[in-house]
C-alpha cells in the first residue's frame, strides 16, 4: 500500500473516531474580536486542540471588535447566554477586575482543577498588567501587543532614504515624511491607527509620562487622569499641523480604520499599529516592509522609556457547570504550552507571552530569519518599567478612549488646541472614573 494511501486511511479512522467521540464530548463558547488573517489562525489553534483530544470542544465565535465583544457579552449575561470563555481587551481589565460576581478568576479555575499554570512562566510585562494587588492571575494573557512601526522600504529607497534606518525620533520622522512626500515617493509621509492607544496611551509611556494618578489606576479607583500636560498638548499641536502640511494623514477616531488602508495602497508610506498587524501587512503589502520602533521626542529627558501592552486576555465567566470549567482549564492549559505560543507569535506578531516561547522562537532561527520581529519586545523591553510605563487599569476606560480619540479629532480639524482638547479629555473622562468609582463601592 502507497505511502499516501496508508495516510489517508489514517485520517479517515481518525477522523471517524473524532466524529463519534465529539458527540459525548463536553462543549465550550468562546467569544473572541478577532476577524481577518487573525480570525483565521485563531481557528486553527481551536481546531489544533480539539483534534488533540476526544473529551471537550471549544466553539469560537467572532462577535465583532473588542468593544463590540464586550458589550455583547454584558447584554448576554444579564440575559443568562453568557459564553464560557470571553477575550477582553486590556482596557477593559479595570471593569473586569470589578466584576467579581460575572468571573472565575483564573488562577483558581486552574488550580481547582488540576491544571498547571505557573504565574512566573509569564514574561513581567504580561504579569504585571493582568495580576491583582496580591499577584494572582485573574485572566489568562492570549494575545499581548504593542505599536510599532510598520513603514515602506521601496518608498523610502524612491526618496532616496536608506531603508534601513527608520527614523528614530518625532523630529526624524516629520523630516523623512517631508522627504517622501517632496519627491513624490508617496502622497503622505505616514498615519496611525487606534490613536488613543498609539498616539496618546504609548506616546506617554515612551516618554515616562504620566497618564493619571495612583500610578495610572493600578493604586486605586480613586485615580484621577491628568495627560492634560505640555507634552501632549504639543504633540496633538504637531500632528495638526503635520496633517495641514500633508506629511500627516488622520486615520479616524477609535481604531483609526481608514489608517492601513491608506498604507496598503502605498498613499502613506508608515503606518503605526500593533505588532500584531503583521500577520494582516503580511497578507495585504505589495511592497517590502520595515519595522521600527515607536519615535520619542529628543529634547524630552529620558525619552525612550518603553511601551506598554496591548492585545487582550481570556476571561472565564461564572454560571457554567463544573465539567464545562474543566474544558477551560484543559483550553489554557493547551494554550501555555511553549509549541502554541511561538507558533501564535510567529503567524501573527503577537509577543510571545512566555519566556519558554520565546527562547524556542529564538532556538527556532525565527528572530535571525525575521529581521524586525522581535522589534514589539524590544520595545516594552527597553527600561525597567515605572509608574507611568507599566501600563493603566482605569475603569470606564472603553469609553473613556472614545472621548480622547473625539477630542483628537477635534484638534485634527482645527476645532480645538491640542491643550484644550486635552483639558476637555481630562475633565469628561474624570467625570466616568468618578461614575464608575460609585457604582464600585
Amino acid at each position: 500500500m502507497s505511502r499516501f494511501t496508508l495516510h489517508a486511511l489514517a485520517v479517515g479512522v481518525a477522523t471517524a473516531s473524532l466524529s463519534l467521540s465529539a458527540q459525548a464530548a463536553t462543549e465550550v463558547s468562546w467569544w473572541h474580536a478577532m476577524g481577518g488573517q487573525l480570525g483565521e489562525i485563531l481557528e486553527g489553534i481551536t481546531e489544533d486542540f480539539n483534534a488533540s483530544q476526544d473529551e471537550y470542544r471549544v466553539r469560537p465565535s467572532y462577535r465583532g471588535n473588542y468593544t463590540e465583544t464586550m458589550t455583547g457579552a454584558i447584554a448576554a449575561f444579564r440575559a443568562g447566554q453568557q459564553p464560557h470563555i470571553l477575550q477582553v481587551f486590556e482596557v477593559g481589565t479595570g471593569t473586569m477586575m470589578n466584576a467579581s460576581g460575572a468571573i472565575y478568576p483564573v488562577y483558581q479555575l486552574m488550580e481547582e482543577h488540576g491544571r498547571a499554570f505557573d504565574n512566573d512562566a509569564f514574561l513581567p510585562a504580561v504579569v504585571g498588567y493582568y495580576t491583582d494587588t496580591e499577584g494572582n492571575m485573574l485572566s489568562f494573557p492570549f494575545n499581548s501587543s504593542t505599536p510599532i512601526m510598520y513603514y515602506n522600504r521601496d518608498v523610502f529607497e524612491e526618496a532616496g532614504l536608506d531603508p534601513e534606518q527608520p527614523p528614530e525620533t518625532w523630529e526624524e520622522l516629520a523630516d523623512f515624511s517631508r522627504q517622501i512626500v517632496e519627491s513624490g515617493a508617496a502622497r503622505c509621509g505616514f498615519t496611525s491607527s487606534w490613536p488613543s492607544w498609539v498616539m496618546l496611551e504609548n506616546f506617554s509611556a515612551m516618554h515616562n509620562s504620566p497618564l493619571g494618578t495612583l500610578e495610572n489606576g493600578f493604586g486605586g479607583m480613586e485615580t484621577e487622569l491628568n495627560f492634560n500636560n505640555e507634552l501632549v498638548a504639543r504633540h496633538w499641536d504637531n500632528l495638526h499641523d503635520w496633517q495641514e502640511e500633508n506629511i500627516y494623514r488622520w486615520g479616524g477616531p477609535g481604531t483609526g480604520a481608514d489608517s492601513e488602508p491608506m498604507f496598503y495602497s502605498q498613499n502613506c508610506a508608515i503606518f503605526f499599529g500593533s505588532s500584531a498587524s503583521r500577520a494582516d501587512v503580511a497578507a495585504n503589502a505589495d511592497f517590502e516592509v520595515g519595522f521600527g520602533m515607536q519615535p520619542y521626542y529628543a529634547d524630552v529627558e529620558g525619552a525612550p522609556q518603553n511601551s506598554i501592552i496591548g492585545g487582550a486576555t481570556l476571561w472565564a465567566l461564572q454560571g457554567h457547570s463544573d465539567d464545562e470549567y474543566e474544558a477551560v482549564a484543559a483550553f489554557f492549559e493547551y494554550l501555555s504550552q511553549p509549541e502554541v505560543q511561538a507558533d501564535w507569535h510567529q503567524k501573527t506578531g503577537y509577543l510571545p507571552i512566555t519566556q519558554a516561547a520565546w527562547d524556542l522562537s529564538e532556538e527556532q532561527g525565527y528572530y535571525a530569519e525575521n529581521p524586525g520581529a522581535d522589534i514589539s519586545l524590544q520595545q516594552m523591553t527597553l527600561n525597567e518599567p515605572t509608574e507611568n510605563s507599566k501600563g493603566l487599569r482605569f475603569g470606564n476606560f472603553v469609553q473613556i478612549r472614545d472621548i480622547i480619540s473625539e477630542e483628537m479629532e477635534a484638534v485634527m480639524t482645527g476645532a480645538k488646541s491640542g491643550q484644550k482638547a486635552a483639558d476637555d479629555a481630562v475633565q469628561r473622562g474624570n467625570n466616568l472614573l468618578r461614575d464608575f468609582e460609585s457604582a464600585n463601592q
